[in-house]
């Protein structure tokens, strides 16, 4: 089950994130893409505040005494909300235009695989650094093509 349990939750949070996407954009279409940053994340906060609370009352196996005194992150490792906020703002903006949402998930895919083969190589932010190889390329020209199917493909 190992690895296919990973993929079927990575596909469950990419399904998450576009329906977050979609939420964040119809708000933003009445408000702004600035208040709808602000909505989501205070609505994710509390929403951590009580799964948190949920795990160390309900779900944390009985027996389980406190858990291991772990090393102290490093500060940088709490900035991850500051591209959740601009990505929450950025697709609030391009849902909301002739992109739509497939459209707008479609590049966001696109800048992820990007990112990310970029960050394997270089093992940015700690990522286990990984060579590019030939077939990256062809990964990331595959969904900038599926990307663009998506958005041209309407007619």
């Amino acid at each position: 089950m190992g690895r296919s349990k990973d993929w079927l939750l990575a596909v469950a949070g990419g399904a998450l994130l576009a329906l977050m996407i979609n939420y964040n954009s119809l708000l933003a279409r009445h408000t702004t893409p600035m208040f709808a940053s602000w909505v989501a994340h205070g609505l994710g906060a509390a929403a951590a505040f009580v799964l948190v609370g949920v795990y160390a009352t309900v779900l944390r196996p009985a027996g389980a005494g406190a858990p291991a005194v772990r090393a102290k992150a490093p500060l940088w490792f709490y900035l991850g909300g500051i591209p959740g906020t601009l990505t929450v703002i950025l697709a609030a903006i391009t849902v909301n235009s002739s992109l739509s949402l497939s459209g707008t998930i479609s590049f966001m895919l696109v800048g992820q695989v990007i990112f990310g083969i970029v960050s394997d190589h270089f093992g940015l932010f700690r990522t286990p650094q990984r060579k590019i190889v030939a077939s990256d390329f062809l990964v990331a020209l595959l969904v900038l093509t599926g990307s663009a199917l998506i958005i041209y493909g309407r007619a």
